[in-house]
């Protein structure tokens, strides 16, 4: 492609390859191969703090303020800039799976 002019994506085409269709030419992509079985294994798993407050249709403000964590912190998560450590991860577990609850017992201990 000649330098200073961006590729257009092709919707209409894109929009009528069935899913087999769309896997096979991603996989053909020489500069984006898929993860080995390998690779997936070793990567780190962590909660995903973003999904999590998107899911819950919170702010990042109301999200810190709603769990008590650090404004500061929860941008740093989000942005890739830190990740939380264990006991973050396993608090963030918490609030994935019980959101309310996790929320009303920092508001019983808050009195």
């Amino acid at each position: 492609m000649p330098s200073g002019k961006t590729q257009q994506s092709d919707w209409p085409r894109l929009d009528a390859m069935t899913n087999e269709e769309a896997e096979a030419n991603a996989r053909s992509d020489p500069d984006n191969p898929p993860l080995t079985q390998e690779q997936l294994r070793s990567a780190p798993r962590m909660p995903q703090v973003k999904v999590i407050r998107r899911a819950l249709g919170l702010t990042q403000e109301e999200f810190s303020a709603r769990y008590r964590i650090p404004l500061g912190t929860l941008r740093d998560w989000e942005q890739g800039r830190t990740e939380p450590d264990q006991p973050a991860r396993a608090y963030l577990k918490v609030i994935a799976v019980d959101p309310e609850g996790t929320a009303s017992a920092l508001a019983m201990g808050a009195a």
